[in-house]
């Protein structure tokens, strides 16, 4: 779990939000930046990892620091216009909390919100070990009072999509897909109008034409993600078209063939490109392409685990967007390689 705004309350951090600031951007990201459509955001899964000094910061600082204080810094380069709250995935959070960042990003700047893992866990999450029922799962009356409302006081326009994750779920556990879509669809149809809401699965048996369906009724999104417990992404946007989607949402999670602490010990401190994922880059450049043409919004998010380096990724899908943004008849197979970031 990453560290973000009040999480670690017990280590110290410097006084002053003065203690970290923006590192320089390259004139060739700035370039970049400026090709790329403003319906169009891209950030990372938070924001308070030591190594990505230089990348994103000016100066190398404590994990606990850069949470409370490095979110300004984060907002202020021009291709990161949005990142994950995963922080509300664990417990909800304060409108209080959510005003607090809201205050440190500009105008133009959106989060994305992960819902509390309550709603989308058939087992109780807190007993490990044990099989416990959650009377949380699905809990539209929760949903509104503990992680929607919350939200919307505080962030208000600075509020992203907001993402219920769930995690990979026996069928047989929620009573077979069909119960489980029935209730998912009843879930939505309860939440406030508004909100852009977006559903991840990690359940590949749950990507269905009745899941397709059932977005369409209710308005919210597919969460496309690239990981490892998920259908491959090029089968994801098989089933669900960008097209018709409210907005493209990506999260580009993990690595193919890794588990999260592997990775996580594999990339640390996550400042360069260690496994590239170029078949991954190249197929969300081309589903975002196509939400542009269909003008829809796009949020795409990535993780450190997905390469290495979560800002190195954005970089790079940057540029390769912006580059067939410019010459649309280039294909996958001619567009020229990436610029000069840092690779292993």
């Amino acid at each position: 779990m990453d560290a973000q705004l009040a999480l670690f309350p017990e280590e110290p951090t410097e006084p002053s939000p003065a203690a970290v600031g923006p590192a320089i951007v390259p004139d060739s990201l700035r370039a970049t930046a400026e090709r790329l459509p403003e319906a169009l955001r891209m950030g990372t899964s938070s924001w308070s990892f030591p190594g990505w000094q230089g990348l994103v910061y000016d100066r190398r600082a404590s994990q606990a620091t850069l949470a409370r204080h490095g979110l300004e810094a984060y907002a202020s380069h021009p291709l990161l216009r949005t990142v994950g709250l995963d922080r509300t995935y664990y417990r909800p959070i304060e409108a209080a909390d959510f005003r607090t960042y809201a205050e440190a990003v500009p105008p133009d700047f959106r989060f994305l919100v992960k819902a509390d893992r309550l709603l989308t866990s058939p087992a109780d999450p807190e007993t490990y070990g044990v099989r416990a029922p959650n009377p949380r799962f699905l809990d539209a009356a929760y949903a509104v009072d503990r992680v929607v409302g919350p939200m919307v006081e505080g962030l208000g326009a600075k509020a992203g999509p907001l993402v219920f994750q769930f995690s990979p779920i026996p069928p047989n556990l929620v009573g077979g897909t069909r119960s489980f879509l029935r209730r998912l669809h009843h879930f939505l149809a309860a939440l406030p109008k508004g909100p852009l809401y977006a559903i991840e699965l990690r359940t590949p048996a749950f990507l269905t034409n009745d899941y397709a369906r059932l977005l369409e009724a209710t308005g919210a999104a597919h969460c496309y993600n690239v990981h490892p417990s998920m259908t491959p992404l090029d089968r994801q946007l098989g089933r669900i078209s960008p097209f018709y989607q409210p907005a493209l949402i990506v999260r580009w999670m993990l690595h193919e063939g890794l588990k999260y602490e592997v990775a996580k010990e594999r990339y640390e401190p996550f400042d360069r490109i260690v496994d590239e994922d170029r078949v991954s880059r190249d197929r969300i450049a081309v589903a975002v392409l196509d939400a542009l043409i269909a003008e829809r919004p796009a949020f795409v998010i990535a993780n450190n685990k997905a390469e290495g380096s979560a800002p190195l990724s954005i970089f790079r899908l940057a540029e390769r967007i912006s580059r067939w943004a410019v010459s649309p008849d280039v294909s996958v197979a001619e567009a020229p390689a990436e610029g000069d970031v840092r690779a292993s």
